[in-house]
């Protein structure tokens, strides 16, 4: 192991990496966040298709990992029969649907398969001089002003490795959550036990199986699904669900699947943190918060939390934010997380209630997450005293700080460089704030545009936008970038009038940090991120 300090060490449950960063869910995505603003990291780890909504697949867009997108299979529709016959009853999502939109560039859930999802984020992660280890495990560590002291172990080795900052995206029974003295507070649902397996099928019963639920690859590939049974088991012969509609309805004969290859007792645990970090040790993802698997928000949520915390931790230590930008990913998240708990757990209610799974509701879309409650963002026009709704659905007839940032297609860009159409979404990216400053000419903005001058290019970037009617733009510093909404959809998904003056801010993690009237307003938000300016 390398014995150069690296400033943050993110620990996980299957995998390591050194000098750049990591993504399997909360371990490998916590570090590629951090990485993605040149900050090396380490990630630790000791080893089922996955969902990704519509808010994932997004945060990939920005982390410049299209792949995920691309790889992704459309979630197939759950079929249910006649009991004991063939005969289709009704197709039902197990997923929400969204209906397309210029402000929603990925309207559709994807499945990719972990192992996919893995080589994808470690071939992007080689961009940044990241390789990944595996089998290093964290024993123990210890915090002071200066740093993290903590005691690694590889192969019956051990190293004293020294970081600045430790992420422990180690799950729920890792070492990270109870090292940090933080509680997990919760229950645990004894009466919802499951035995969880992947086991191979041979072709014969793919092809009965693939009408049903259209598999992920080629037939020839082995047949990987999770199933329920009462009993942990070495030989498992398929003949009845209790719990699954489909196969309960259609598989009227035995099926005997081969060669278990792995299983796991599950028991439903609803738990979460107290806090999300204490000193320079922070939790994400199922270290910091377990529920049932309903609604499929796990890993989805550990990307959230990652995105959250990672350019916050990179400002810090890179000095340009004070330590205390930090907390706000503790106050941010927390409300959060404990609304998608409830949330996920009256929808395992209704499925223990009904035996059915029903079509989802799409607030798991996680579009309407929002911070709005946060300290650190600024709105000059909304109103005050709302009650917190963290997890709300999407309303795209109304934008506040703090919401996510929406996209719109078909921008042109005018002026400097090579013009063409961009995507408002192009813009943002995980390393910079990005600020938006709607106004009716080049003229107007440009007073705004000087007050980013005291910002450094690298962590603060603009761009102009001007209505579909401006003509003969001509541009010059201190304008970045000049945008022209052809086709209107910026303006109005952004609640900007004809002839009014805007600025909104959004932050690295395509949140909308702030929307202000002018220069001023800008200032504001910014003092509340960046220390010494």
């Amino acid at each position: 192991m390398n014995p150069t300090r690296t400033p943050v060490l993110v620990v996980s449950r299957c995998w390591t990496s050194r000098s750049g960063s990591s993504v399997n869910a909360p371990p490998k995505t916590a570090s590629q966040f951090v990485s993605l603003i040149n900050i090396p990291t380490l990630a630790l780890d000791s080893a089922v298709p996955e969902s990704g909504f519509q808010r994932s697949l997004e945060v990939f867009n920005f982390l410049d990992v299209p792949e995920v997108n691309d790889l992704g299979k459309l979630v197939p529709l759950n079929r249910s029969y006649k009991p004991g016959t063939l005969e289709p009853l009704a197709d039902t999502s197990f997923v929400p649907y969204i209906e397309p939109s210029p402000t929603i560039p990925f309207h559709a859930p994807k499945l990719i398969g972990q192992q996919f999802l893995d080589v994808i984020l470690r071939r992007h992660l080689e961009k940044f001089s990241c390789s990944v280890e595996m089998g290093t495990e964290l024993r123990s560590f210890e915090q002071s002003d200066e740093g993290v002291t903590a005691v690694l172990e590889k192969n019956g080795i051990s190293e004293t490795f020294h970081t600045n900052w430790v992420i422990g995206a180690d799950g729920a029974k890792g070492v990270m959550r109870k090292q940090l003295g933080l509680a997990f507070l919760g229950e645990t649902r004894d009466e919802l036990r499951m035995v969880l397996g992947d086991k191979s099928a041979p072709d014969t019963v793919v092809k009965v199986l693939a009408p049903i639920w259209k598999l992920h690859g080629t037939r020839s590939e082995e047949l990987t699904m999770k199933t329920i049974a009462s009993l942990i088991p070495t030989e498992v012969t398929f003949n009845k669900f209790d719990s699954v509609n489909e196969f309960r309805c259609v598989l009227v004969t035995s099926i005997r699947f081969q060669c278990l290859l792995v299983y796991v007792y599950f028991m439903v645990n609803i738990r979460m943190v107290n806090k999300f970090s204490d000193g320079r040790g922070f939790v994400v993802g199922d270290a910091a918060h377990v529920h049932s698997p309903a609604g499929g928000q796990g890993l989805n949520s550990a990307i959230q939390d990652a995105f959250n915390l990672g350019w916050k931790l990179a400002l810090v230590e890179k000095g340009l934010a004070d330590k205390s930008l930090l907390e706000t990913y503790n106050s941010e998240r927390l409300p959060v997380i404990s609304e998608m708990l409830q949330m996920t757990t009256a929808l395992l209610n209704v499925v223990v209630k009904t035996d059915k799974m029903h079509a989802q509701s799409p607030i798991l879309s996680m579009l309407g997450i929002n911070y709005r409650f946060s300290n650190i963002v600024l709105d000059e026009f909304a109103i005050p005293g709302k009650p917190i709704n963290a997890y709300g659905i999407l309303d795209e007839g109304n934008l506040e700080a703090g919401d996510r940032a929406p996209d719109a297609p078909n921008m042109l860009q005018v002026g400097c460089g090579e013009s063409g159409v961009k995507t408002l979404f192009g813009l943002y990216r995980p390393s910079y704030h990005t600020v938006l400053v709607f106004a009716p000419s080049v003229a107007g903005a440009t007073p705004i545009l000087g007050a980013l001058e005291a910002y450094d290019n690298k962590v603060v970037r603009s761009a102009v936008v001007l209505p579909s009617s401006a003509t003969g733009v001509t541009v010059a510093p201190p304008v970045d970038l000049a945008l022209i909404d052809q086709e209107g959809h910026a303006y109005s998904a952004y609640l900007v009038e004809a002839g009014q003056t805007k600025v909104l801010v959004i932050r690295p993690d395509g949140v909308v940090g702030a929307i202000v009237r002018g220069a001023e307003g800008v200032k504001k938000y910014f003092s509340r991120i960046f220390s010494g300016i």
